[in-house]
């Protein structure tokens, strides 16, 4: 009965995750813009790294927050060099892959960068660059493991899942709720005025002593740490990460950096049949963009917090 049990919730797993397609129809509302449209700084979105979030998909939204907002937003589509991030204010890098693990989430998970382009982006953040990281579960978090660890950020390749609601994640509550009266979501100026923020299953990790949590997770969460992405047993090795991160940001040299370990937070999708909404415009997220304006406003170092 327990293996029945497992394989139905690995085919609904599956199947869920297949039916979640953008939403190209979001169409978000910013009264009072940062800057007017097409006069702000440049954003570089990455999809030269088998980005498995790009413009002309899954970061259809996010890219459209950003417009509305006034900024430039460009993909970036060559690997990473000194010339090429010349004039960009703000390098955003969305659930990376290497080419091996484009169609097959099973380990190993090797980097999606190589060694000097990974030396470009630290020189490039220590020179003034933000980058904003964002890199999911398994195995998009080990395909960007040695990139955060340049950043002193420890990447742990798993599922982050509350285990008090169900044994695996997705047999849970879909979504992760961090909240200041928990003490889950912290209070910073890119929190003013947001009192909860949704995730939807990512990763944890552990940040350098220097950064600051935004999310962090409490006592009822661990990691899972499969061999293959949504493929979850008994014996699937896990930990508790109370205290760990799911969102933090942080100085580095002249530049800044924010890294997060969920990326359908910043989107917007819809999934099934039913088209249910998922990402920015699912019911318990209603704060999230505002928290995604105010992350792009300190790394833009903007002195302004959205609230629209």
């Amino acid at each position: 009965m327990r293996t029945a049990t497992l394989f139905v919730f690995l085919f609904w797993s599956h199947q869920l995750c297949a039916q979640q397609v953008p939403d190209f129809d979001f169409d978000p509302n910013i009264d009072h813009p940062a800057y007017p449209t097409g006069r702000g700084p440049l954003v570089f979105i990455d999809e030269a790294h088998h980005n498995f979030h790009t413009i002309a998909g899954r970061y259809n939204a996010f890219a459209k927050v950003l417009q509305r907002d006034g900024y430039v937003v460009k993909p970036n589509t060559q690997p990473f060099t000194k010339a090429n991030l010349q004039g960009v204010s703000v390098l955003v890098i969305a659930n990376a892959l290497h080419e091996s693990n484009a169609t097959q989430w099973a380990k190993p998970n090797p980097s999606a960068f190589t060694t000097e382009e990974i030396r470009v982006l630290d020189a490039w953040v220590k020179n003034g660059g933000s980058l904003f990281l964002i890199a999911d579960h398994m195995p998009i978090a080990g395909a960007a493991e040695d990139l955060a660890a340049a950043f002193g950020y420890r990447f742990y390749n798993g599922f982050a899942t509350d285990t008090t609601s169900g044994l695996f994640p997705g047999g849970k509550k879909e979504l992760d709720l961090f909240r200041k009266t928990a003490g889950t979501l912290a209070e910073h100026p890119i929190t003013k005025g947001i009192t909860s923020i949704a995730t939807f299953t990512g990763q944890a990790f552990q940040i350098p002593p220097k950064a600051v949590s935004l999310l962090t997770f409490d006592e009822k969460y661990q990691v899972l740490l499969p061999d293959t992405a949504w493929v979850f047993h008994q014996t699937t090795p896990r930990m508790p990460i109370k205290g760990f991160s799911q969102g933090a940001i942080s100085e580095y040299g002249k530049g800044r950096l924010a890294v997060f370990g969920e990326a359908a937070m910043f989107s917007s999708q819809l999934k099934g049949k039913d088209k249910i909404p998922f990402g920015l415009k699912s019911p318990d997220a209603g704060q999230n963009l505002a928290f995604l304006l105010n992350l792009i406003h300190w790394l833009d170092r903007k002195n302004r917090v959205y609230t629209n």
